[in-house]
């Protein structure tokens, strides 16, 4: 499996701004990104991805935004931790409820 590169993002700016730029230079949008991918220095398919996103971003495409994308993260990340504090506190409820009975009884 091949390691994952991570790309600054003034480089995926750049790239999808080449792209669009020179897409009237080329046959299809395809021809264009895999010119410009190799002069890059990335795969085809990432910069198509890039350029999805970015056309999501404008509205041009329809889908997640990336502000959107890292919002609903951050929602289920905090709803975890909320689940997980829930799940404590009803165990520590039952635990001195029990202690409770236990007490009671003596």
């Amino acid at each position: 499996m091949k390691k994952q590169m991570r790309y600054s993002p003034e480089v995926r700016e750049r790239a999808v701004r080449l792209l669009h730029e020179h897409q009237k230079d080329y046959e299809s949008q395809w021809a264009a990104i895999l010119s410009i991918a190799s002069k890059i220095g990335c795969s085809p398919e990432t910069l198509r991805s890039w350029v999805r996103q970015s056309e999501t971003d404008q509205g041009i495409r329809g889908g997640l935004s990336t502000t959107d994308r890292e919002r609903l993260k951050e929602l289920e990340r905090e709803n975890r931790e909320l689940k997980r504090a829930n799940e404590i506190l009803r165990k520590a409820s039952a635990y001195f409820a029990q202690a409770e009975l236990d007490r009671r009884q003596k």
